[in-house]
Parts: structure tokens; sequence; C-alpha cells
């Protein structure tokens, strides 16, 4: 009875404490359900921060954590904070969350964070089952931009760049203008209301002295009176009139179409304050209109929109501007700037160079820095530009400037930085090569166009490709203090292969004559037909006298018949070693074929696998230089060879 009571007592305990669990996976559950749900409302709302932050408290105890993973990732990038969206895409797709948007976006999110190798592959995997037309035209274009990024990646930097950390704060610093001696700029510093979009405050205009020295600007800072509107965003100013007139963007009511536009306002300085802005009469109603600047003259306003007609997201506009101030239809630049992306954040330097930020152009990042050469958008390269978004740029004048960017290591949200161009000349390294290839009986070589040649960087990764032209030529820009491969590969033809480096050709600063310098390398490459059975000598494979053991100096040439070996998988050879006709037959033939089963179990230990390579020792059968009687003569009967035995198809 006893031991039934107790039995019974247990199996009530072991019931009541599942039933308590039960009701706390119910109570958790219902109170994750109802933080999502809030978040829902909120990221419908537009309001990404406070959905972040319910989606964040619902997420510990989701049933679907890919899917609340998802709209973290979402939010972060629909408030222009892409790259801390990767790990949320990341958990997404690790849950088995299989959103396909989610597979590109993710791709762009590592991109963001420089992660470039990942970002291509992902995009690739995309391309294979997206069934988005615009993301998969998207996805083909991040992959073309990809083969450019190296090229940036190793062309001498111009500039050198200073954070402005006396004026940086914890939230967003961007779009710097220089007007007389202040340095003018948008921020959300100090805000009394917050903007749920992103957490931090409403944006409004200040402006600061300059100072003689960089690390000191940002003293006195001050608001644009009779400009910043509270619950408003007011950014983004351009001027002209010697500063009496000031066009800027301002967001619209805050219904939730206003929070989706943006529209450009005009005011003037007139009587010491400026009077009550106005909205631009280019102005479209449907339409995000914002980033004005004017032209050194004062004539022309460009701008960004994403108005209907134009070439993709935001396309930059310009409007011409007569005697009586009145603007006129804007017009689309074109897609020799504009692309399926977004160009934004124009500005124009002193002497009339167009710039703009892009993210439909190849570049480190989500938005890098274009100046327009020639009708042409030039990426700005490093350090200007980073894997994170670089925009807003100001030149005061050729040699020194300031601009935007929310890059690692940065005091906030965007950071003003401040850019000189370099004290140093620059080089630009390229190497400039040629691909033959040369037949069997062939008289001579034969350039191979339209044919896919690589540049391997030191430890033989692959670093980029190209297409020589119709007479077998191609360049490769290269990096200063570096060693790099060319190579080439074609059936039925050796690899052909080169090492060039830069290491120690950099002139020196006085030798150069120009800013921008430029050292060109050539360089050769030939693919060999292979021959079966066709002996190829191994020069300078020397062994001390009576003896096989493999030398310093024969195994720096061995080394090279590994590689061929490594650059041809598929060719299997017969190593043999010959000696001169000094001793007897017997002798010579156990000597060499010592050597040679010397030289091939060296070849095996770095790696290449017994079954594609064979040792056989000839001694003083097959001379070269019958009847010799010169030292020389003796060497060259005293050789090493290999001729290709089996080719795998």
């Amino acid at each position: 009875m006893l031991q039934t009571l107790h039995i019974g007592h247990l199996a009530h305990q072991f019931k009541l404490a599942a039933l308590l669990l039960l009701l706390a996976l119910f109570l958790g559950s219902c109170g994750a359900g109802k933080n999502i749900s809030k978040g829902d409302k909120r990221f419908e709302q537009e309001q990404y921060e406070r959905a972040i932050q319910y989606y964040t408290k619902g997420l510990e105890n989701a049933a679907n954590p890919g899917e609340v993973n998802y709209k973290i990732a979402e939010a972060y990038r629909l408030s222009n904070r892409l790259s801390e969206a990767e790990p949320y895409y990341k958990a997404a797709l690790d849950a088995n969350y299989r959103k396909e948007d989610g597979f590109f976006y993710y791709g762009l999110a590592l991109k963001a964070n420089g992660k470039y190798d990942k970002a291509r592959g992902q995009f690739q995997d995309y391309m294979k089952f997206g069934s988005n037309p615009e993301l998969k035209a998207r996805a083909a274009r991040e992959i073309e931009n990809f083969s450019t990024i190296q090229s940036i990646l190793d062309k001498a930097p111009r500039y050198e760049i200073q954070n402005l950390e006396a004026l940086n704060t914890e939230g967003s610093e961007f779009a710097p203008y220089v007007l007389n001696n202040d340095l003018v700029f948008s921020s959300t510093r100090g805000a009394d209301k917050v903007y749920m979009g992103n957490g931090e405050g409403f944006i409004d205009i200040f402006a600061t002295p300059l100072a003689d020295s960089v690390a000191t600007i940002g003293g006195n800072v001050r608001k644009y009176e009779n400009i910043n509107l509270e619950g408003m965003h007011d950014a983004l100013p351009t001027f002209t009139d010697e500063g009496r007139t000031m066009v800027f963007a301002r967001s619209n009511e805050g219904t939730k179409k206003g929070r989706q536009n943006v529209d450009m306002f005009i005011s003037f300085f007139r009587s010491g304050a400026w009077s009550e802005p106005k909205p631009l009469s280019i102005n479209d109603p449907r339409a995000w209109d914002s980033s004005p600047a004017f032209s050194p003259d004062g004539k022309t306003l460009y701008f960004s929109s994403d108005r209907k007609g134009g070439l993709g997201g935001n396309d930059i506009y310009k409007s011409t501007i007569d005697d009586n101030g009145r603007f006129s239809a804007p017009e689309n630049l074109g897609p020799s700037i504009n692309t399926p992306g977004n160009e934004s954040f124009v500005s124009v330097g002193p002497d009339g160079t167009l710039y703009i930020a892009s993210d439909g152009l190849p570049g480190l990042g989500n938005l890098d820095l274009f100046r327009i050469e020639n009708g042409k958008p030039v990426n700005m390269g490093q350090p200007i530009n980073s894997p994170g978004d670089d925009f807003g740029i100001f030149l005061q004048n050729e040699n020194k400037g300031f601009f935007s960017s929310n890059r690692e290591g940065g005091k906030g949200g965007d950071d003003l930085y401040y850019l000189s161009k370099s004290a140093r000349k620059l080089v630009n390294f390229f190497v400039d090569g040629t691909l033959y290839q040369l037949r069997e009986g062939a008289k001579q070589r034969a350039a191979v166009p339209s044919h896919e040649v690589t540049l391997q960087d030191e430890a033989g990764n692959a670093l980029r490709s190209t297409k020589t032209g119709e007479n077998g030529q191609f360049t490769f820009a290269l990096d200063t203090a570096s060693t790099y491969f060319l190579i080439a590969e074609k059936p039925g033809f050796f690899t052909a292969r080169q090492r060039i480096s830069t290491v120690d050709k950099m002139p020196k600063q006085e030798d150069l004559t120009e800013e921008e310098n430029e050292v060109r390398l050539t360089a050769t490459l030939v693919l060999n037909e292979i021959v079966k059975e066709k002996a190829i000598v191994l020069e300078n494979i020397f062994y001390d006298y009576d003896k096989a053991d493999i030398r310093p100096d024969a195994a720096v040439e061995l080394d090279k018949l590994v590689q061929v070996l490594n650059d041809n998988p598929g060719i299997s050879i017969e190593l043999s070693s010959h000696t001169d006709a000094r001793g007897s037959d017997a002798y010579n033939q156990d000597l060499s074929q010592r050597r040679a089963e010397s030289a091939v179990e060296y070849i095996i230990s770095k790696g290449i696998d017994r079954s594609r390579i064979s040792a056989k020792g000839y001694g003083e059968s097959r001379l070269v230089v019958k009847n010799a009687t010169t030292e020389e003569e003796h060497q060259r009967n005293r050789r090493t060879e290999f001729k290709v035995v089996r080719i795998q198809e």
C-alpha cells in the first residue's frame, strides 16, 4: 500500500511538472507571438528600429526563429544598415527559412562587410534558382562587378583620410559642404525626438567653423535657424549666389506616404535670416527627390530621384535655371552614368567635375564614390571607398575636401572624414603580356586570341582572369612589392606559367615626373604541345661523384618538375637518368638507376602520386655526344630527362 501510494505520488508530481512545462512553453510562445505581432505592425509602419526591438524580444521563444531572424535582417536592410543584417540573414538560412530574396540580400550584406568571395558565391547560387527577374539581373551585375574589385584594390591610393573625431558623435554626421569659413553638415545629434526608422534622431542641418587643424574641427556647432523643423528630416543643403540661396532636402509630413518620400526645398537669406522654405517646382509628388547640388555658376541644379521613367532605383537628373530663377524640366543624365541600381548624393567640384555615390557601379561596398571623367564614372578607390557606404563628398579644391562614410572604426552611424591628396607621387604597376602556343614541328609560335589567362598570388590563389585580345595580348594591374604567377591552360598543351614580381621595382620619388605614374612590366606565356615519348631535358641536375643523393641545387630544378606535374594533373611521366661513357656499362647502369629513383622519391615526397611517375636508368646507352672528349661534352651526356608516357583524357 505504501509503495502504491508512493508510486502514485510520483506520477502526480510528474504530471504536475509536465503541465507546468507545457504552461511555461505556452506562455513563452504567447509572449513571443505578441512581440512578433507588435514587430510586424512597426515593420509595416516602417518603424524598423522599434520592429527590431520587438522581434529580438520574441526571438528567444519563437516557434519559427528562421522567419524572425529574416524579419530582423530585413529591418536592418531597409533602414540602411545592411552590414548589421548579415548574421540575421545567415541565421535565417541556417534555420532552413528559404525565402528566395534572402539569398540575394545575404550576398549584399556579405559584400557590405568586405566578404567578397562569399558574396560572389551567394550571388552565383541565387542565379541558379532565383525566379525574381529584377534580383537575378542585379545578381548578374554584382557577379560581373566583382571582376573589377581587385583592380580597384590594386590601384595606388591618391588620397589620405582622417576621421573628424572632434565633430562626429554616436549619431550620424554626413553630407559636408564648405560655405565661406563654415563646414555645413547634416546630423542626427541632440534630437529631442527619435526617428523609429533607424533609432537615431531626426536629421537637422548644422554648421561649425573650420579650424587650422583638422583635429579640432567641431567646436561651436550650431543649428541652422528657420530651416530645421521638429519631427522632420532636413538635410543635404547646397548653396549658390555667394551663399544667399539654399536648396535642401526635407521629408514630407509624417503620414505613411510622407515617410517614404522626400522633396527639395529652397530658401533665401534676406535681412539676416533664412526665408520660409518652399518646395521646388521640379519635385515629383509621387517620387523621392533629394541630394541637390548646384553647379559652380549656379545655373544648373543636379539631384537624385526615383521618379517614373528612370533607369533604376534612384537616378541623377539635372535642371537648368534661367535668369528669372525658373527651373527647367528635369533631364536624366542617361545610361553612361545611371544604372539599374541607385545613384545619389551628387556633388560638383569647383572645376565643374561631377561626383556621385552608386551601388550599381563596380565598387568595394554598397555605396561607393565615383568621379565623372569624360562622361564616365571612375571609382575613386581606397581609402575613400570601403566595404561600407561611402557617399556625400565635397571637394574644396583638387587637393582637399570632406566626405561621409559608415565604415568600420567610426564613432557613430555615419561619420565625416577629411581627405587630402597624398603628397607622394603615385605609381601604378601593370603587366602587359602575350600568350603564344607552339606545336611540335612548327617553325614558329602563334599568338592565341580570346583565351583565358589567370593571375595568381604567390600562394597560388586565383585573383582574377582576363581574355587575350586578337593578337594574344593581355594586361593586369598589379600591387606594389608583390609576387604573382601568370597562368594559361589549354587541352593538349603543357600549362604555361610565368612568375612576375613588383618587389624592388618602385621608382624613387625624385625620379617620377608625373603626379600619377605607370610602371609596365612585360611577360611572355608559351603553351607547348604535349608530345608523348618526347624526351625533355631537366637542366642543372647535378650529382656528387659516385653518389645519387639529391643536392640542394638539383632540388631547385626538380621542384620545377613538381610544378609541371601539379599544373598538368592528367599526365604521367618517366624520369630517366643518364651517365657519360666513363666507367663500366654495369656500373653506369646501376648508378643511373639509383639517381633516377632518388629523383623520383624526392618528387613523390612533394605530394605527387607515385602512380604518375616512374624511374628509369639508362646508364651510357643513350649518349647525346658520342666519343666525348671535353668535360662539357661529358656533362651533356650526364643528364636527367623526363617524357610523358600517358595522358588522361
